[in-house]
């Protein structure tokens, strides 16, 4: 019941935090699974919230979406999980935290490093085999997605509900690509997940009303700060992850 109630706890504050930032609440959502399962059944796990809490944030700014991107993005996903099929790819915590450690620095490179449009037909497929390939890989790819979305002409509202959008689509194929581990989870331990879904909805929506107020620097601003603390702590579990052999 205590590990129950906390986990809905997690879901409520994560999802939240996604809301305003469109990332950094999944980061810590799969930090927090990963010490209840393992790595492939907390991705799994990870998915059917982030799913949930995306699905809500993309439909609450559904007149924001950009479809002719994320049809395109979807696409590329597809390629890189019949990739990562056919290579026989499985995580373990310390890979996915090596991982998620390493994004940070992307949201720190300069803009004018990246000639990136998301808007272009080639940089979208381009984003949706990148970033669906980590995201299945290591759970996200929030900053990964950033990138190629710094020189576009949208405003915060639709980069968030672009971005939620397909990652609803990420997070589906993920559920797909573990859909062995997600299985192997007791009745119980779904129906913990099951409770939680609704948490996962009601604090987008509060995320979604503190996303209204913020300005786009500001919006920006905090997000590199957030995604480079939270990464920081996941590089440093990694090694020690390593280092315990």
């Amino acid at each position: 019941m205590l590990v129950g109630a906390v986990f809905v706890a997690v879901v409520f504050l994560t999802s939240m935090l996604s809301g305003v930032f469109g990332m950094a609440g999944g980061l810590v959502l799969l930090w927090f699974l990963l010490l209840l399962f393992p790595a492939t059944t907390a991705i799994a796990v990870h998915g059917v919230i982030q799913m949930t809490a995306n699905g809500s944030r993309a439909w609450l700014s559904r007149q924001f979406i950009v479809w002719r991107i994320v049809a395109l993005m979807t696409l590329g996903v597809l390629v890189a999980a019949g990739l990562l099929l056919w290579i026989g790819y499985s995580p373990n915590a310390a890979t996915v935290s090596l991982l998620i450690g390493l994004m940070p620095i992307l949201v720190w490179m300069p803009r004018y490093w990246f000639q990136l449009d998301a808007a272009r037909p080639s940089h979208a497929l381009t984003c949706g085999m990148v970033s669906g390939g980590l995201t299945i890989a290591a759970g996200v790819s929030g900053p990964l997605i950033d990138i190629f979305f710094v020189r576009s002409r949208m405003d915060r509202r639709q980069i968030v509900a672009t971005k939620a959008m397909i990652q609803v689509v990420s997070h589906a194929i993920k559920i797909l690509f573990y859909l062995g581990s997600a299985l192997a989870l007791s009745a119980g331990e779904w129906g913990i997940i099951l409770l939680a879904a609704p948490f996962a909805m009601l604090g987008t929506h509060t995320g979604n009303r503190i996303l209204a107020r913020l300005t786009d620097a500001n919006f920006r601003a905090w997000t590199r700060w957030i995604v480079t603390a939270i990464g920081a702590f996941y590089f440093i579990q990694g090694l020690v992850l390593i280092i315990r052999g």
